[in-house]
């Protein structure tokens, strides 16, 4: 009878050239999916030239800061709600209002809902699925003086 011993195998050059081919091969790949998602889900330059852009920036801050607005959200039952209170707590109406909800990291879920004033408020009826969500306002006084705040917001999964 024959016994066939087998000894510990033998790690060759062949070996240890599959295991880095393998290895950095895994490496590189994750690393332009990254890349890729990275690219594909940004959203753009929030302005044309940031020099121009900073030039007045100061200006407007002053100007908004000169309104002491305080904008608060919220999210119930497939609708969002927006109130703007001055400085001793009273209601304001903007002359003119836009709003941006969306993602903080994509532009895929971006809306712009029409919004209705109801006297203390504005509202809207928006679907936002679970997670965070920015709100962008733009809003313009009755004196013209341009209003910009984010909002971020959290909405549960309903149960």
């Amino acid at each position: 009878m024959t016994q066939s011993v087998n000894g510990p195998r033998k790690i060759t050059g062949w070996h240890v050239l599959a295991g880095f081919v393998a290895a950095f091969g895994v490496i590189i790949t994750v690393n332009i999916v990254m890349a890729y998602k990275a690219i594909s889900t940004f959203p753009g330059l929030e302005v044309g030239n940031s020099y121009v852009a900073s030039q007045q920036f100061d200006k407007k801050r002053q100007a908004q800061e000169s309104l002491n607005w305080t904008i608060t959200v919220a999210y119930t039952k497939n609708e969002v709600f927006l109130t703007i209170t001055d400085e001793k707590g009273a209601k304001i109406q903007a002359k003119s209002i836009d709003v941006l909800i969306g993602r903080t990291t994509t532009v895929e879920h971006d809306q712009r809902p029409e919004l209705s004033y109801d006297g203390e408020r504005y509202r809207a009826n928006v679907t936002l699925e679970p997670g965070n969500w920015l709100i962008k306002v733009d809003a313009v006084s009755d004196t013209d003086i341009s209003f910009e705040q984010r909002l971020d917001i959290f909405v549960r999964a309903q149960t």
